[in-house]
């Protein structure tokens, strides 16, 4: 069977087998770098099979000034440093501008992003030139509503607004569903039903179970993420969505809901560990996204642990389809090189050959 990537995807989430399950792959900038110079400079894409591509407008709107002592901003007004870790360079939130919005009156004055300020005028040549792929639309960051509020005013402040559902705090976040939601539309409309897989996130689960009660969660998750798998559906794409954690106790909620791609499946919290009994649960329902762990079998196990592993996702989770085959997470700084291309060697059955350095193309 000769299938092009996006043949391939619509297979899997169609559920049905294809040649292989569709490959994607998650990175921290510094195992990209490691990989990269690994395959002397290939690209990752290719290198690894991977069978999606993503589209994006261009913002072209004004961003605050940088500062003298270098902190940045994004499009919500909120201030970041590169701050230096053992094993890298990371942007942390510094000035918290959303956290000092504390009344209505400040939350109308507050200078938010205007969703005009983005060209959606490329979307459609984006499409075109990635035909072959499953094209993606979105990230992990929308709505994202309690990380990416929290960047502007404090994962505290923002749990707090949500357990009590405060009037600024829910406006704040409102806001920013809003903004995404329209995002979304307007680039769906410009890709005129080009666009395979809208990619969302929210993270729904910790390392122990769910992150809020089922009544807040109905309350105030449900109705706000629900809107964007319908909005995919009305242009004909499936809905993804990024969920870190233990999500065991909401995978029925979600397919209840209309999600079609459960992303991030992280095969370590105890509530995940019996992924079969999961799979068995949802199978013909939720395709999964990751299970390859990156907390446990990447980092730290031998490469015939890494294989087999790999071998069990191949073998059982893909069998008749729904199923992405991906690490469960970026993976991260500390991973051997060698583990990462044990896994995808079990799935693509090879990768291409390292290629030899050539001087001539050194500038010295």
């Amino acid at each position: 069977m000769n299938l092009t990537s996006r043949e391939r995807v619509r297979l899997a989430l169609d559920w049905q087998e294809p040649d292989r399950p569709p490959i994607q792959i998650y990175l921290t900038p510094e195992i990209e770098a490691k990989l990269t110079a690994h395959f002397s400079g290939q690209d990752l894409n290719e290198v690894f099979g991977v069978d999606f591509r993503f589209v994006q407008p261009i913002w072209r709107g004004p961003l605050k000034p940088r500062t003298p002592d270098g902190i940045f901003y994004d499009i919500w007004g909120v201030g970041y440093r590169n701050v230096e870790y053992e094993f890298g360079t990371y942007p942390e939130a510094t000035d918290l501008a959303l956290a000092r919005i504390t009344t209505m009156d400040e939350f109308e004055a507050y200078p938010w992003p205007d969703i005009n300020h983005y060209d959606f005028s490329t979307i459609a040549e984006q499409c075109d030139r990635y035909r072959d792929y499953a094209i993606c639309l979105g990230d992990a960051g929308i709505p994202d509503i309690v990380n990416g509020v929290s960047r502007g005013r404090g994962m505290e402040q923002v749990l707090t607004d949500i357990a009590l559902e405060d009037e600024v705090g829910m406006a704040i976040i409102d806001k920013r569903v809003e903004f995404y939601y329209e995002y979304l539309k307007r680039a769906l409309e410009a890709a005129d039903g080009k666009v395979d897989i809208v990619c969302l996130g929210e993270d729904c689960g910790t390392q122990k179970g769910r992150l809020v009660s089922p009544a807040t969660f109905d309350r105030v998750f449900r109705p706000r993420l629900k809107k964007f798998y319908d909005l995919a559906h009305e242009f004909g794409a499936k809905a993804m969505m990024h969920c870190c954690g233990d999500t065991s106790d909401l995978q029925l909620t979600f397919i209840d809901m209309g999600l079609d791609i459960l992303d991030a499946m992280q095969p370590e919290p105890p509530g995940m560990r019996d992924i079969e009994r999961l799979r068995a649960m949802t199978r013909g329902k939720l395709v999964y996204c990751g299970l390859i762990s990156t907390q446990e079998t990447l980092p730290h196990s031998t490469v015939a642990q890494c294989r087999a592993e790999a071998r069990h996702r191949l073998d059982v989770i893909a069998q008749g389809g729904g199923y992405i085959f991906a690490p469960a997470h970026c993976i991260q700084p500390d991973t051997p090189i060698e583990n990462v291309l044990a896994v995808f060697e079990e799935a693509l059955g090879s990768l291409p050959a390292r290629r030899a350095h050539d001087p001539s193309s050194s500038i010295n």
